[in-house]
């Protein structure tokens, strides 16, 4: 089901988006996660990587605020290219997960960094197939590494989280290697920073920003 409905249907999908994000669900919560333990060693000026973590308005809201990202684009990825379109998608049989592609400047913030930020304000990765309102496997937690090195960074995180006992339940955030990315519509693309009332964003999204802020502040941009 779409997220662009008229303000009415978004009020009552808001009622519902309180009863989802009771404490119980433990959804959205910002932990301040340890910096990683093993970083990618730097290989160029510029490097590209991929994170699901519900609804892509918000991971997108969330990286485009960090020091040292040049981009982040709303997308599809883990299915294949004829079924990457936001009907398609919704409907939660694609393999695909809504994603964004964060290209990024390592020298100022690196893989191991963005992972931090990702673990602590954008997902909630004990749930599995689901982020706040949102349901279905193409909601779900996942990590899509642009290389080797990349892979090998995220996996040792999410074993040194899993040691730490960060969360109080099991990480399910799922690897995914060799899978392509797909950009999303354009109306889906910034559409946290040219709909900033929208009752879905204030409700889901900004908070994840807020938490970006006040967790990392060395890492904030306007």
């Amino acid at each position: 089901m779409s997220r662009i409905f008229p303000v009415a249907a978004v009020l009552f999908a808001g009622s519902t988006l309180i009863a989802f994000t009771s404490p119980g669900d433990a959804a959205e919560r910002a932990i301040l996660a340890p910096a990683a333990a093993m970083i990618e060693p730097v290989v160029g000026h510029l490097e590209t990587a991929t994170f699901a973590g519900g609804c892509f308005w918000g991971v997108e809201g969330v990286f485009s605020h960090v020091k040292g990202v040049i981009s982040a684009t709303s997308g599809y990825a883990g299915g294949e290219a004829a079924t990457a379109d936001y009907e398609s998608v919704s409907k939660g049989t694609t393999g695909h997960a809504e994603s964004v592609r964060v290209v990024f400047d390592p020298t100022e913030v690196n893989y191991a960094d963005l992972l931090r930020i990702y673990f602590s304000v954008v997902t909630d990765p004990t749930l599995l197939n689901r982020q706040g309102p949102d349901r279905g496997t193409q909601y779900r937690s996942a990590l899509f590494p642009a290389s080797p090195a990349q892979e090998k960074v995220a996996r040792a995180y999410i074993a040194q989280l899993s040691t730490a006992h960060i969360y109080t339940r099991p990480i399910v955030t799922r690897v995914e290697s060799n899978r392509r990315f797909f950009a999303a519509e354009a109306h889906h693309q910034d559409f946290m920073a040219r709909n900033p009332t929208y009752p879905y964003i204030v409700l889901n999204d900004r908070p994840k920003v807020a938490a970006l802020k006040r967790l990392f502040p060395a890492r904030w941009k306007a």
